[in-house]
């Protein structure tokens, strides 16, 4: 059975098992190799540990889990570039290959949202990597509209995405 919940410190190496697994899946024609190696699962596990340790409150991160095993994952926080405006910002949403499709992330998303409504925010909003299409129609069908273009300054890869936001929370609450 589907459980959404909040992520806890124990929870740490599946989070960065989905992360590095789905982001490697997702970016394969879209990163280049020197990101592959860098971004490997102990960067992600200490990006993660790091996060979680974060008491910043208007920060989330939430976990889809079957059974014990976690199969997505997702994380809202304040907006890390002016383009996001007042939007918070959903910064992670990565479900495992095999579970896509079942409304696994429709839900994370949903979870992300009431913490950002929670918060205080009334809109929210996404970078998608140029080029990831799925993830452009998943948001799409969501009701989510283009707002911008901005190029993630990340430590080690910068890449051009293409803004996505709701600017009625409301809109993903439903």
């Amino acid at each position: 059975m589907l459980q959404i919940r909040d992520a806890q410190s124990s929870d740490v190496a599946q989070i960065a098992r989905v992360h590095t697994h789905v982001w490697r899946e997702t970016m394969r024609a879209l990163a280049p190799p020197s990101a592959f190696e860098a971004l490997d699962a102990n960067h992600r596990l200490r990006y993660w540990t790091a996060k979680l340790a974060d008491d910043d409150p208007h920060q989330h991160v939430a976990i889809a889990e079957i059974g014990s095993q976690v199969v997505g994952i997702g994380a809202v926080g304040r907006p890390s570039d002016p383009i996001f405006g007042s939007r918070a910002e959903i910064k992670n949403l990565y479900v495992m290959p095999d579970d896509q499709g079942q409304g696994i992330g429709t839900r994370i998303l949903k979870d992300l949202a009431a913490h950002a409504e929670a918060s205080g925010y009334r809109s929210v909003a996404l970078g998608v990597v140029k080029g990831n299409e799925r993830a452009a129609g998943f948001y799409e069908a969501l009701g989510a509209k283009k707002i911008g273009e901005f190029r993630d300054p990340g430590p080690i890869w910068r890449s051009d995405n293409v803004v996505y936001g709701w600017d009625e929370i409301d809109q993903l609450l439903s």
